[in-house]
């Protein structure tokens, strides 16, 4: 199951009480204070994990602990220092402070890993307090609490490029053609009801990651169909390929309506490099697709792509393409 969403709550370790003791040794009955420090709290560090691919996890695990320091001890023995709680997320997961929104970390890289609550240092035994006018002092620090916060985690896939369009413009299909993703695939809107993620091989070794999100209408920017649950997922791409069903009665309004929904989500998804292709090409006749490839769009400076993944028709010229746009 795919989960792109986790609120949990997370608590570093206190830090544990300095101690109080004196030296008993023989001949020196009356021996200075050794009362030890007692160790920091752990922490709580979170970190990316390219292995990781949703937060499914944190639904049945909501409550994390770092270690508490330990006390002092006798003989000017300090505590250990408490051990920290290392929590693995998916790369690409963004960490905000729940209760005030604030952007902590953006895990976007494999192996990134941040210090989100810090431990509780350590208190002072009462060997630290003597001075050459209280050589025996009787009392101590205690550990200082660790951090807690709560704590909100959301999930931006990281891919090259991002799949738009309609429910059953073709967009699954594809990326099962172009990739070994395996989306689910049926004739009916809304086959899709999770992101999936596909690596494109190329040519020489070479490959890149293409983002299949459920389909997008009219009014997802408020809510409507499966909303802007999902729209989040093409945040992090450089490259949005529009598809349309070459069996439209409107292109243009179909292109139109796709990218006011964007727009209305996010400003920054227009400045995205964009992409336009017909996709089914194998519904029309051969003649139609040949009027087709002269098409121009309102608002978009290119000629549309024409492709079919039930034939393979322009499959390799749309995988060229699309390299060819992600090179520096």
């Amino acid at each position: 199951m795919f989960i792109d969403y986790a609120e949990i709550q997370v608590k570093a370790g206190n830090g544990g009480s300095g101690h109080i003791s004196f030296r008993r040794e023989k001949y020196v009955p009356k021996g200075g204070p050794s009362g030890g420090d007692g160790g920091d709290g752990g922490n709580v560090v979170f970190r990316a994990q390219h292995n990781l691919h949703t937060l499914l996890d944190f639904r049945y695990k909501r409550h994390y602990a770092a270690e508490n320091g330990e006390k002092g001890g006798t003989s000017l023995k300090d505590g250990k220092d408490g051990k920290d709680v290392v929590i693995q997320v998916p790369v690409g997961t963004i960490i905000k402070d729940k209760e005030t929104g604030e952007v902590l970390a953006d895990l976007d890289q494999d192996g990134k890993s941040i210090v989100i609550a810090k431990g509780g240092i350590g208190g002072r035994g009462n060997s630290k307090f003597a001075t050459p006018t209280n050589q025996t002092p009787r009392y101590a620090e205690p550990g200082r609490p660790g951090e807690e916060r709560s704590i909100a985690l959301e999930l931006k896939l990281i891919a090259d490029v991002g799949l738009v369009g309609f429910p059953n413009a073709g967009k699954s299909t594809l990326i099962s053609v172009i990739s070994a993703a395996k989306p689910k695939i049926a004739d009916y809107p809304f086959t899709t009801l999770e992101p999936n993620l596909g690596i494109v091989q190329y040519k020489d070794y070479q490959s890149f990651v293409v983002a299949d999100i459920p389909g997008i209408i009219e009014g997802a920017h408020t809510g409507k169909g499966l909303g802007i649950k999902f729209l989040r997922h093409i945040e992090r791409t450089g490259t949005l390929l529009f598809l349309i069903d070459i069996t439209s009665e409107d292109y243009q309004k179909d292109y139109d309506t796709l990218v006011n929904e964007l727009a209305n989500y996010s400003e920054v998804l227009l400045k995205k490099k964009r992409i336009v292709a017909f996709s089914k090409a194998d519904l029309l006749e051969e003649k139609e697709v040949k009027k087709l490839k002269k098409k121009k769009l309102k608002n978009y400076d290119g000629t549309p792509l024409i492709f079919s993944s039930a034939s393979g028709y322009g499959i390799p010229e749309l995988k060229d393409y699309l390299w060819a746009q992600l090179k520096p």
